[in-house]
C-alpha cells in the first residue's frame, strides 16, 4: 500500500485502459510536494525495479501534483493524457485533485487550446495522411486514427461542443481491436497496417483480407467525418456572434438557388424544397457548396439520403450541367463528396463507385486509395479547364479514369463500355460518351508509350495519331494524363517522365490534323432549319419583334428588328440587365431587317417584361457602358483564332471566366473593331466560359489575318 500523498497513476491509453500486448505501460508515481524526495525515491525504486527484472516495457516518470499540472499547461499531449488519468494504486484523493485541475485549466483556457491542437494535428496528418485513404494507414496517427478519437474526448472535455460519443466509442473500439491483432501478429509494437501484413492479421480476426482492409478504413473514414464535423463545430463556438435574423420560420437563410440556401457557413436544402419529387436539388446544392468552398451541413446530407427521388434516364441537360458545374468546382469538390458519399447520395448517382470506393490500389505508387485518387484526379483535371475544348468530357473522364478496376481483366478495356453505359446515363450524347470511353480506354497510353518506345521513330507518333483521332482528343488526353499521374504520387510524375510524355505529344500532335470541325460545318451559316424564319416585315427604327418558346429546360427569344451596326452586342447587353444568361446566338441579315435567335437559360422569360428593356437598350436609354462594367477578376483571358473549315467567316475562340456582361463586352470589342458577329455558340461550364463567334468582315468574308491579329489583342484588352 502506497501512504497519503503517493499514489501510481496510470494515463494515456493506459489511463483508458486501451492497452495492446506491443503497448507500453505509460505511469506516473504522483506525490504531494510535500513528501520527502528521500522518501518518493526509494517508494519509485521498489515499484520500477520488479518490473524491469520483469521485463515490462515501461514508460515512467516521478512528479509532484504542482509539475504535473505545470506540464499540462504547455503540453497538449500530456494534458489529454491527465483528462484520463487512472489510479492503479495509492491516494485517489491526489489523483482525483490531479484531473480536476487538469480539467479545469482545459477549459480556462479552451480557447487557445483549441488552436495549439489542430495545428499539432494538421501537423500529424501532413505526415500520416488518412486512415481511410492512405497506402498504408497508421492506426493510430492518420486522420481518423486512434489519436483522433482522443482528441475528440477531449474536445468534448472543453465544453465548446459536444459530439455522438456512441459512435466515436464504436470506431475507437473496432480500431483498437485490428491493432491488438496486429501486434500480436508482429510480436512488436506497430501502427502501421502494411499490406504485407493484412492477410495474416485478417486470417487472426477469421476476416477475408479485402474485407478487413475495408473494414479498417470504412472505421477511419467514419472517425475522421466526425472530426471533421467536430472542428466546424468548435469554429461556430469561436466565432463572433453573429446577429442572424430569426424569422417565424426559423433562422434567415440565404437563398443560393433553387430549394438551396445558406445557413450561417453551410449550405443546406431548404425546408419547402422535396428531394423526392426534384432530385436534382441535391446536385444542384452540391455544385453551390462545392464552388463556394463551403460544405453540406450534416443533416442536409442525410436528408438527401433518406428522401431523393430517382433521376431519370437519360439526365435532363440541366441536372447534367449540375454534375458538371460540381465535377468542375476544384478542391472545394473533395469535402462535398465525402460527406455525400458517407451518407449514401453518391451510390445513387453512380452504383458503379461501390466497387472501388476505400478499395486500395496493387500499385505500390499509388499513394490513396482507387476512389480518393479518382477525386484528386477529377480536382485536377479543374485546372486545366482552359487548356481543353471540352472541360465537361474531361471533369467525367477524370472521375472514370479507374472505375475498371476491382473487376477481372485490365482495367481500362474494363471501364470503357462502363464509362460509356455512365456517361449516357447522365446525358452525354452518343458521342460524347464514346469519347469519354475512349478517354478512359486511353488513359496510360501517353506514359506507356513514352517509357517504353522510341519517341524519335515517326511511326511511334503516327501510331499514337492513329489510335487518338484528333488534336481535341489529343488534349483531353494529355490533360487526363497530367491530372492522373498528379494525383498518382510524385514517383508517377518525374521530371524524366513528364519530359518524355511532353515530347511524344508535340511529335503526335505534328502528326494529326489542326483543323478544328465547328458548328458551321453543321449547316448554321444562316438561320437554323428547325426554326421557321420569324416575320421579316420592317419594324420602326429602335422598335422590335420578340417571341419566346420553351426549349430545352431553357427559352428560345426571336428578335426582329432593323438592323445596323453592333446590333448584337446592344442586344446582349440588353438581355444581360433583364438577368438573362445566354446559350446561343446567330444571326441573318435579309435586306434591311435583321433576326436573331437567343437561347437562353431561363424557361419562363415573358416577352412584354423583356422587349421594354430591350427597346431601351437599342435607343441608347439603358447606359449599357455603365451598368455593364465588367466586374474585377484575376483571370487572364485565352483568345484565338480556330483554323476551321469554314471559308466563310473567321471564327474566334474566346476561354474566359464567366461573369454578367461578358458577351456584351465581347461584342462591343467585334463592334469597334467594324466587325460584325454572324454567330455566336456559348458554353458555360462551372465559371468558365467558352465562346466561340463566327466572325465577318465589312464586305461579308473572313477576315486578313491582320485583321484577325489586332481582334485579338481587342478582345483580350476588352476583357482584361
Amino acid at each position: 500500500m502506497l501512504a497519503d500523498g503517493l499514489a501510481l497513476v496510470a494515463v494515456g491509453g493506459y489511463g483508458r485502459s486501451e492497452l495492446s500486448p506491443a503497448s507500453d505501460l505509460d505511469v506516473v508515481l504522483l506525490h504531494d510536494p510535500r513528501i520527502a524526495e528521500s522518501v518518493v525515491a526509494r517508494v519509485a525504486e521498489a515499484i520500477w525495479y520488479p518490473l524491469w527484472d520483469a521485463g515490462v516495457a515501461l514508460d515512467h516518470s516521478v512528479r509532484d501534483i504542482v509539475a504535473m499540472r505545470d506540464t499540462a499547461v504547455t503540453d497538449d499531449r500530456a494534458a489529454m493524457g491527465m483528462l484520463d488519468a487512472r489510479r492503479v494504486a495509492g491516494d485517489e484523493t491526489l489523483v482525483s485533485d490531479l484531473r480536476s485541475q487538469v480539467l479545469a485549466d482545459w477549459r480556462r483556457d479552451a480557447r487557445r487550446r483549441v488552436a495549439e491542437v489542430r495545428a499539432t494535428r494538421d501537423a500529424r496528418i501532413e505526415r500520416s495522411g488518412s486512415l481511410a485513404h492512405a497506402a498504408v494507414p497508421d492506426l493510430k496517427e492518420s486522420a481518423g486514427g486512434l489519436r483522433d478519437g482522443v482528441v475528440l474526448r477531449a474536445l468534448v472535455a472543453t465544453w465548446l461542443i459536444d459530439v455522438p460519443q456512441a459512435e466515436v466509442e464504436s470506431f475507437r473500439h473496432g480500431l483498437l481491436g485490428v491493432r491488438d491483432t496486429l501486434h500480436a501478429v508482429t510480436g512488436r509494437r506497430t501502427e502501421r497496417l502494411d499490406p504485407a501484413l493484412v492477410p495474416d492479421v485478417a486470417a487472426a480476426m477469421d476476416m477475408a483480407p479485402a474485407d478487413l482492409d475495408l473494414h479498417v478504413r470504412d472505421l477511419g473514414r467514419r472517425m475522421e467525418h466526425l472530426s471533421s464535423l467536430a472542428w466546424r463545430r468548435v469554429d461556430d463556438a469561436l466565432a463572433p456572434p453573429r446577429r442572424d435574423r430569426i424569422t417565424r420560420t426559423g433562422p434567415h437563410t440565404t437563398p443560393l438557388a433553387d430549394g438551396v440556401a445558406l445557413l450561417g457557413h453551410e449550405v443546406i436544402v431548404t425546408k419547402d424544397a422535396d428531394p423526392a419529387t426534384d432530385p436534382e436539388v441535391a446536385l444542384r446544392a452540391a455544385a453551390v457548396a462545392a464552388r463556394s468552398g463551403r460544405r453540406l451541413e450534416p443533416s442536409t446530407a442525410a436528408r438527401l439520403a433518406r428522401t431523393l427521388g430517382d433521376l431519370p434516364e437519360p439526365w435532363p441537360s440541366s441536372t447534367h450541367r449540375q454534375l458538371v458545374d460540381l465535377l468542375t468546382a476544384g478542391p472545394g469538390l473533395i469535402p462535398v463528396w465525402e460527406a455525400l458519399d458517407i451518407a449514401g447520395v453518391i451510390d445513387r448517382w453512380l452504383p458503379e463507385w461501390s466497387e472501388i470506393r476505400l478499395r486500395g490500389s496493387s500499385s505500390p505508387v499509388h499513394r490513396h486509395t482507387i476512389d480518393r485518387h479518382s477525386i484528386d484526379t477529377v480536382v485536377n483535371a479543374a485546372g486545366s479547364v482552359r487548356e481543353v475544348a471540352r472541360p465537361d468530357v474531361l471533369a467525367v473522364a477524370a472521375l472514370l479514369h479507374d472505375i475498371g478496376k476491382g473487376r477481372s481483366g485490365d482495367h481500362s478495356e474494363v471501364g470503357q463500355p462502363m464509362a460509356v453505359r455512365i456517361a449516357t446515363r447522365w446525358g452525354f450524347d452518343v458521342a460524347d460518351a464514346a469519347l469519354i470511353g475512349r478517354l478512359v480506354r486511353h488513359h496510360l497510353l501517353l506514359p506507356a508509350i513514352a517509357t517504353r518506345h522510341d519517341i524519335e521513330d515517326p511511326a511511334t507518333a503516327a501510331a499514337v495519331a492513329e489510335q487518338i483521332g484528333d488534336a481535341d482528343t489529343l488534349e483531353l488526353l494529355v490533360a487526363l494524363t497530367v491530372a492522373d499521374a498528379q494525383a498518382t504520387s510524385s514517383q508517377a510524375w518525374t521530371s524524366w517522365r513528364r519530359g518524355l510524355v511532353e515530347g511524344l505529344v508535340r511529335k503526335t500532335r505534328a502528326a494529326l490534323d489542326e483543323s478544328v470541325p465547328t458548328p458551321d460545318a453543321d449547316g448554321y451559316e444562316g438561320w437554323p432549319d428547325h426554326v421557321p424564319l420569324p416575320d421579316l416585315t420592317p419594324v420602326e427604327a429602335g422598335d422590335l419583334r420578340l417571341t419566346s418558346e420553351l426549349h430545352r429546360d431553357g427559352s428560345l427569344l426571336t428578335i426582329v428588328t432593323a438592323d445596323r451596326h453592333g446590333l448584337m452586342a446592344t442586344l446582349a447587353g440588353g438581355l444581360a440587365l433583364a438577368g438573362l444568361s445566354v446559350r446561343s446566338a446567330r444571326t441573318v441579315t435579309i435586306g434591311e431587317m435583321a433576326a436573331s435567335l437567343w437561347e437562353v437559360t431561363r424557361p419562363d422569360v415573358d416577352p412584354a417584361v423583356i422587349a421594354p428593356r430591350l427597346r431601351s437598350a437599342l435607343a441608347g436609354e439603358s447606359d449599357l457602358a455603365t451598368r455593364l462594367v465588367l466586374p474585377e477578376t484575376d483571370d487572364e483571358p485565352r483568345v484565338q483564332v480556330l483554323d476551321t473549315r469554314t471559308e466563310t467567316a473567321t471564327v474566334v475562340l474566346v476561354r474566359a471566366r464567366d461573369r454578367r456582361g461578358l458577351l456584351w463586352a465581347i461584342c462591343c470589342a467585334i463592334a469597334d473593331d467594324g466587325l460584325s458577329i454572324r454567330s455566336a455558340h456559348l458554353t458555360t461550364y462551372g465559371d468558365e466560359a467558352r465562346d466561340v463567334f463566327y466572325v465577318i468582315g465589312p464586305d461579308g468574308g473572313p477576315l486578313t489575318d491582320d485583321k484577325a491579329t489586332t481582334l485579338v489583342a481587342s478582345i483580350t484588352s476588352a476583357l482584361a
